[in-house]
């Protein structure tokens, strides 16, 4: 339990959040099975990569960490060799879908388990497609939960139609698809964060997109290349939020990742009447990063939904925070996805905040917000999501007295640093 009081307290400074957690995973994952030696410079060394960096060593490629920068020595997909103990993917739901994708393609057993919140994560969107490709993957309730057992190899391409906008399902099949027999072709309903494809073409791989579609090539090799991870808009999120709303803030956040699929939380700021600015725009490895300026602001509530979700559906706690610090109602839609985060999103989110004196309901797709809320302190908890953990912890700047937050550990699955950040800005 961590007691928390930040009411009155205020923010200025500069800080350089960390690494973007999607771009350190895939950096290692394709890096591992690509030829030649990958540097990765201001990797995220929180524990959901870790837990990718694991599995892939214990499938024999040799991976090198000093602080945030990795060294990954890879030989192709040949180089991976059969796992001689289960592959534990922590609580890294990207680790497990991805790893399906790229496991699907090799002629090897392996055994995949991960913690009690990825025990209850749907893998059946993923598990379905590859069995189609024809991966021999069983599992909990038909594949449906891990733990997972895969035997791959002698895939065929397909064309998959996705029901939902996943990167995670979108990626997975790609990675399957490199080994396919012919071209693999995904369409999602809106599209979603394109790090994959982004990177894909960094490593050497020649990749199709056409609005929603994107197609790979069986039988592509990937080169090793140097990779920048920018900074987690994802991570930046919080204190933007925390800028906006919290009296005479003002925040330079440094080099943060602006790839336009992962933008929607600038927009949201935008729409709701925020000083926020984009500032020295630049690009890596297809990658688009910039620095971000915010200040305390006069909001408005507004509505949220359609195809702006995929673009900030990991920003949906703290966007829900910002919302009750707005004039007016915001709602929340077309975000059922958060039923199967870390927790039942929509529902944690709504009952943590109502805890604090938010004025907040849960619909079946998201939720409504009536602001503008005065907050008070309470005993709240993250139930082990990062992203809950992190939006309290800003919350106590904008509630009169203390927050005692329950199990803040799980903050440094994406943001070791969070506290020692709050702590660097605090006036």
């Amino acid at each position: 339990m961590k007691k928390v009081n930040f009411y009155q307290t205020r923010l200025q400074g500069e800080i350089h959040v960390p690494g973007d957690k999607s771009i350190s995973h895939r950096a290692v994952m394709l890096g591992s099975i690509a030829n030649g030696t990958t540097t990765v410079e201001h990797f995220l060394p929180g524990e959901d990569c870790l837990s990718t960096i694991s599995c892939f060593e214990k499938m024999g490629v040799e991976i090198q960490r000093n602080g945030e920068q990795v060294t990954v020595w890879g030989n192709g997909f040949k180089g991976l060799v059969e796992p001689k103990e289960i592959l534990d993917v922590g609580n890294s739901g990207t680790t497990t879908r991805l790893l399906l994708g790229i496991l699907a393609g090799i002629p090897f057993h392996s055994c995949m388990i991960g913690d009690s919140s990825i025990a209850k994560r749907p893998m059946k969107r993923v598990t379905n497609p590859l069995r189609d490709m024809g991966a021999k993957i069983d599992g909990r309730e038909d594949g449906q939960f891990t733990p997972l057992s895969i035997r791959g190899g002698n895939l065929k391409g397909i064309t998959y139609q996705s029901p939902v906008a996943s990167a995670q399902v979108k990626s997975s099949i790609l990675l399957a698809g490199l080994n396919g027999n012919r071209s693999t072709t995904v369409t999602e309903p809106h599209q979603s964060r394109d790090h994959t494809e982004r990177m894909l073409q960094a490593f050497g791989v020649s990749i199709e997109v056409k609005g929603t579609s994107v197609t790979v090539k069986g039988g592509q090799e990937l080169t090793s290349t140097s990779i920048y991870v920018p900074g987690d808009i994802s991570s930046a999120a919080f204190f933007l939020v925390a800028g906006a709303i919290v009296p005479d803030s003002e925040i330079v956040l440094k080099n943060v990742g602006i790839n336009p699929t992962r933008t929607g939380i600038i927009d949201v700021l935008q729409q709701m009447g925020a000083t926020i600015r984009i500032e020295n725009e630049r690009e890596e490895n297809f990658e688009p990063f910039a620095d971000l300026y915010i200040q305390t602001s006069e909001l408005h509530g507004i509505e949220v939904g359609g195809e702006l979700i995929p673009r900030l559906i990991d920003e949906i706690p703290i966007i829900a925070l910002l919302a009750t610090q707005a004039e007016g109602t915001t709602i929340i839609k077309d975000a059922s996805e958060l039923k199967v985060k870390e927790t039942n999103r929509i529902d944690t989110v709504v009952n943590e905040l109502t805890k604090l004196g938010a004025k907040i309901e849960a619909t079946d797709d998201g939720m409504i917000i009536y602001g503008k809320s005065k907050l008070h302190g309470a005993e709240v908890s993250s139930h082990g999501d990062h992203r809950i953990g992190m939006m309290l912890a800003i919350a106590s700047f904008v509630s009169e007295g203390e927050l005692q937050i329950e199990d803040t550990e799980a903050i440094a699955v994406s943001y070791p640093s969070f506290f020692e950040h709050i702590e660097s800005l605090s006036k």
